[in-house]
């Protein structure tokens, strides 16, 4: 089991952290959302609770809690720009089995 980081996501997350000045690492899950069932959530992660996972990918700590990781296991997250004003964290799950057309939600 686990969430990996590509390198471009992982300089991407660190500098956020950096500018920040404190963090743990980021925090990946997943809540009810859309037209297809579930949205990805990131954040900061400050704390870890009892119940999270915790991998490393490229010196970055990912945490998910236990609810989101049947739904993300074995996503890898990238970060891409696709433009000068397009950036964003894609993320390829092989979880996924219909995505919604504006790609904001999925169904595992």
């Amino acid at each position: 089991m686990a969430v990996t980081l590509t390198d471009a996501a992982a300089r991407h997350i660190s500098g956020m952290i950096d500018k920040r000045g404190h963090g743990l690492g980021i925090r990946i899950g997943t809540k009810k959302s859309g037209c297809t069932g579930f949205a990805y959530e990131v954040d900061y992660a400050d704390q870890v609770d009892d119940s999270d996972q915790i991998f490393e990918s490229h010196g970055v700590k990912v945490i998910v809690d236990a609810d989101s990781l049947p739904r993300i296991d074995g996503t890898e997250v990238d970060f891409v720009k696709s433009s000068l004003l397009n950036e964003g964290f894609e993320f390829r799950n092989p979880n996924v089995k219909d995505a919604c057309g504006c790609g904001e939600s999925f169904n595992v």
